[in-house]
């Protein structure tokens, strides 16, 4: 019998390596791809220019780089497998769009989710298709079972590093298609593992950063994208201003470093209004924690009817916290946590996901669209 064909997304990292490793030690067919994109703009030739922007840097610890592609390259020929790359500029140009567009709007966005699920786990499964792929393999760290109501998501082995949040918008059907051969080790075994292989990622640090523009630099590309950067007054929860800034690109809530005003008190980001261009401020208490509303929910199991206890989880470096979630509609629900200060979910940014979980188990999510405390981002 022909052996199963795997297309696997090779980053050029670690851990996409071994998951690679691992597949072709089972014996699939595995063919390796990795996903090219054009860098947003070139580098800046004058720097005082607030639409000039700086593009990633070669080398920085984002993804796809051309050190990215080069370290993938070694790997695939050290385990006889063919590599080809994908150009999916426009597709990447799509998320940085969005990306763009979802600052605009005074909201704080992740692109790595929306790459998982447009692109990583969405057009590559065209190019698998066109293959004769049965799944498509990656290095998260998560892990897939499946039982008699489908596929099951649940947290890699290794909490630290779980990576089931990103994932949390992949549609069902798909994840039925999906391989996560790294989700059931923890880090060192899998540098461990890439070190007894002898390839050449084995100690390459992980990347930690938006691969698509240089750190820092993200507030300038918004500007660029969306022709000007859009510049307000810093007020406080009285409408009492009392300051100004460059642009609520450069903002999230919760935020305190870097507002630019000194009243003698901490001073932390409580909301944005997108319609003004004001950035409210106030104090730690003022920061939502306690409820959210989230829209273009995605529910792995079956689609809740009533509300529930559960974890959430508001970004992808917290932990979860205790709340009951009311389902709204078939795509937005509500979340009310439950925990006390002790088990805070942290600020509550619009444009983040909240990912819902049972113990280890994900169930599904949504893109806060706003907390009980204010209105929505974009009115």
């Amino acid at each position: 019998m022909p052996r199963p064909r795997i297309l696997v997304a090779m980053s050029g990292g670690v851990d996409s390596s071994v998951a690679a490793a691992l597949l072709v030690e089972a014996g699939h067919d595995c063919v390796g791809v990795f996903m090219r994109h054009a860098s947003p703009a070139l580098p800046a030739s004058d720097p005082s220019d607030p639409l000039a922007i700086v593009a990633a840097r070669p080398g920085h610890q984002g993804c796809c780089s051309p050190v990215d592609a080069l370290d993938a390259r070694r790997v695939a020929d050290r385990l006889g497998i063919p590599l080809y790359p994908l150009d999916l500029t426009a597709d990447f140009d799509r998320i940085i769009d969005a990306f763009a567009d979802e600052y605009g709007r005074g909201r704080t966005p992740n692109p790595c989710v929306r790459c998982n699920s447009w692109v990583k786990f969405g057009k590559l499964f065209e190019h698998a298709d066109a293959i004769g792929a049965t799944h498509v393999a990656t290095g998260h760290y998560a892990r897939l079972e499946h039982d008699s109501s489908g596929p099951v998501l649940r947290r890699g082995l290794e909490t630290a590093r779980d990576q089931s949040y990103v994932l949390f918008d992949i549609p069902k059907p798909r994840l039925a298609r999906m391989l996560l051969p790294v989700g059931d080790l923890e880090k060192a075994t899998v540098r461990a593992r890439a070190a007894s292989l002898g390839l050449v990622t084995a100690t390459k640090p992980d990347s930690q950063e938006i691969c698509f523009v240089a750190p820092g630099e993200h507030a300038r590309l918004v500007a660029q994208r969306l022709g000007g950067s859009r510049a307000g007054d810093i007020v406080d929860s009285s409408g009492r201003v009392l300051g100004r800034h460059p642009g609520i690109e450069h903002f999230t809530v919760g935020q305190r470093q870097g507002l630019g005003i000194a009243t003698g008190t901490p001073l932390y980001v409580i909301r944005i209004e997108a319609g003004t261009c004001r950035v409210v401020v106030g104090s730690r208490s003022d920061v939502p924690e306690t409820e959210l509303v989230a829209s273009e929910a995605t529910w792995i199991g079956e689609e809740p009817v009533g509300p529930f206890e559960c974890l959430v989880q508001c970004r992808a470096q917290r932990r979860p916290a205790p709340a009951v979630v009311t389902p709204l509609s078939s795509t937005t629900f509500a979340a009310r946590f439950t925990g006390g200060p002790d088990s805070s979910p942290g600020p509550i940014s619009p444009g983040q996901p909240a990912v819902c979980y049972v113990g280890d188990r994900l169930l599904g999510g949504g893109w806060i669209s706003h907390s009980s405390a204010e209105q929505p981002a974009d009115s």
